[in-house]
């Protein structure tokens, strides 16, 4: 077995060992998706490492690299192995070797997600140093069953897409930090998969907004100044996105545990909670 970098690997071949290591999994996904899913977590094939045997991909680990509270970081994309070599231990060993290449490039630390009911993997990272930083929900509901009934509006404003340039503005309407998948270095890596509009007033103010990707349904983030909630605005933003939505469900992601407000809201619109993961990092 030779564990070296994924950077003269191919697509195809990475989709290859990507279906073969999820196929028990309830969700599938398509060779599209994926390459939207790497493009938008910032993966580096030269980073991202893989055990071969043979020419055969049997064991693997895809890299993100980007910025994260203000250090160069890691971020596990997706590990996965074949069946055929599962328990071997390969993802282990591959993360052990990539440590070296990832410090030498500079990057100070290394994030991932995993699901709080993995409890194996969750004890494998504890072992790797790994710790947990936040506790997320998320989210998923067929279209159909999303209650999206137009509540009244308690200010005048409308809805409409708008270019989002002020970051830090908008942050201030944040309970959380998004996830890395959610932040705007992420979305920026793909923009013109992503719809951005905004509840404006009659003085063109920002009184809330929502990123959304319709083809996978992914509501990124959607948030209302806080001096505005209650209001009809995220209401009519999440209406907005349904109604654009070209999957036939609605996901959130990610959102802190420990923020009531997004949870009592998603509930609301009979949006339940479907699972929770862990936020884990260990520096190197």
């Amino acid at each position: 077995m030779e564990i070296k970098s994924l950077q003269d690997i191919s697509l195809e071949k990475l989709y290859e060992a990507f279906s073969d290591a999820f196929e028990n999994y309830d969700v599938k996904i398509s060779k599209p998706q994926l390459e939207r899913m790497l493009v938008r977590r910032g993966f580096v094939p030269e980073l991202s490492f893989a055990a071969f045997d043979g020419g055969l991909l049997a064991s693997f680990t895809l890299n993100g690299i980007g910025d994260f509270n203000g250090h160069l970081t890691a971020y596990d994309t997706g590990t996965g192995t074949r069946k055929a070599y599962q328990g071997q231990g390969l993802a282990r060993q591959i993360f052990e070797h990539s440590v070296p290449f990832l410090k030498e490039y500079g990057i100070k630390q290394y994030l991932l997600e995993v699901l709080q009911h993995n409890t194996n993997a969750i004890s494998v990272y504890k072992k790797q140093g790994f710790e947990v930083l936040r506790e997320f929900n998320y989210f998923v509901q067929s279209n159909e069953s999303v209650k999206v009934s137009n509540d009244v509006h308690l200010l005048d404003f409308v809805i409409k897409e708008i270019a989002l340039i002020d970051y830090d503005a908008v942050s201030a309407f944040w309970d959380f930090t998004p996830s890395w998948q959610n932040s705007f270095e992420a979305i920026l890596r793909k923009p013109d998969d992503f719809h951005v509009f905004g509840a404006l007033d009659g003085d063109s103010n920002l009184l809330g907004y929502c990123v959304f990707e319709p083809v996978s349904g992914d509501v990124t983030q959607i948030a209302v100044r806080k001096d505005c909630r209650r209001k009809g605005i995220g209401s009519s933003l999440l209406l907005k996105a349904v109604g654009m939505n070209a999957f036939s469900f609605i996901k959130i992601l990610n959102t802190d545990i420990h923020c009531e407000s997004i949870t009592s809201f998603l509930e609301s619109r009979n949006i339940q909670v479907t699972g929770r993961q862990f936020e884990m990092m260990r520096p190197l």
